[in-house]
């Protein structure tokens, strides 16, 4: 939960040119050894200098800052946070030293009709961002929005909107320069998945230049909020020479650590955990409907622990304005469990379709 509420600048502040987007693909997995009697930040509040490192005194190319920093906002549909990263330019390639991490809610979807209140929900947490880049840097830190499944499920014209909202506000009261391709958007779902993927391999150091020969990259599973992604890197039988992921909008082609991938990916829209949730709130609703024995608002959900209770909204109606109505939802001896679970998991997924 976003606690910092550090002023923000009381005037717009001028725009500047927007810089090329820092490459923060690393050719090497380490940094450098710091100076052996200073530590190594591992955050801004141990970071003795964040406008300098502690790696090095001077960049390995003298056209390069000695430090750059990156923000981006991952706008997810259950909250927004924003990651802000420090590099340092002691070798050939920046290298990643430490990352400011936080988080808000809601999301930029719950703005659905109030396009300025959305941009104005990111305020607070592109003042850490004020807060930790040092002044010297600012104009020369890139920042980019990354949407995600929540603002996808609005609609093209609500979602525009909100984006627009935000690209407005970035550009009239924050110094930070718009990142130079596709700073503010909403993210495919292919590429949702497929950066997770990329993130956890190269964290396992499976993909990078360096990594083991033998290294086979794990799949990945990405439960969103609103949506799900799996990401994969299909490994056929050696008897099998010419065998080949097939075409289609499954396939996707990455080229990373000087090694081409081709990943199966795809993204389930709706089937996110939260959004999961509300369907399998709808449908017990739906089912309570045909049965005479209704305590009030109280309905038998059999995915709740037994001797649970938990108040809902449950939406009534569909579209982007749906209508709701609040529930008591309990978990009941006779009913609650996993085999009964199972079955409304079923009919919410289509499974028997």
């Amino acid at each position: 939960m976003d606690t910092d509420h550090n002023r923000l600048p009381s005037r717009p502040l001028a725009e500047s040119h927007e810089p090329e987007v820092v490459d923060i693909s690393p050719t090497t997995p380490t940094a450098p050894p710091a100076h052996p009697q200073v530590p190594r930040p591992t955050s801004h509040e141990s970071d003795p200098d964040p406008s300098k490192s502690v790696f090095c005194t001077t960049p390995h190319d003298p056209s390069s800052p000695l430090v750059q920093y990156a923000l981006m906002i991952d706008a997810g549909s259950t909250g927004s946070r924003i990651h802000i990263y420090k590099f340092h330019n002691c070798g050939p390639s920046p290298t990643y030293e430490y990352e400011t991490f936080v988080q808000k809610q809601p999301g930029l979807s719950a703005y659905a009709g109030r396009p300025d209140d959305a941009a104005q929900s990111l305020d607070s947490l592109l003042g850490v961002a004020m807060r930790v880049v040092p002044e010297s840097l600012r104009r020369c830190t890139p920042v980019a929005v990354k949407a995600t499944a929540g603002l996808r499920l609005l609609g093209a014209s609500q979602s525009e909107e909100i984006l627009d909202a935000v690209r407005n506000r970035l550009r009239t009261t924050f110094p930070f320069p718009l990142a130079s391709q596709d700073p503010v958007v909403i993210m495919d779902g292919s590429d949702e998945g497929v950066f997770a993927w990329v993130t956890a391999n190269y964290l396992m150091d499976t993909i990078r230049a360096d990594s083991p020969k033998t290294a086979v990259p794990y799949a990945v599973l990405d439960l969103g909020g609103a949506s799900t992604q799996i990401v994969f890197e299909p490994v056929f039988p050696s008897a099998m020479p010419d065998a080949a992921l097939q075409e289609g909008v499954h396939r996707y082609e990455l080229s990373f650590g000087g090694k081409k991938h081709v990943l199966y990916q795809h993204s389930y829209l709706g089937f996110g955990l939260m959004r999961a949730r509300k369907r399998i709130h709808r449908l017990v609703n739906f089912l309570a409907s045909f049965s005479s024995n209704v305590n009030g608002t109280e309905l038998a959900n059999p995915c709740l622990a037994r001797g649970t209770k938990r108040e809902v909204v449950v939406e009534t109606s569909s579209g982007s304005d749906p209508e709701t109505k609040n529930v008591t939802m309990v978990g009941e001896d006779l009913i609650s469990g996993f085999e009964a679970c199972r079955h409304v998991m079923n009919l919410v997924m289509a499974k028997d379709a």
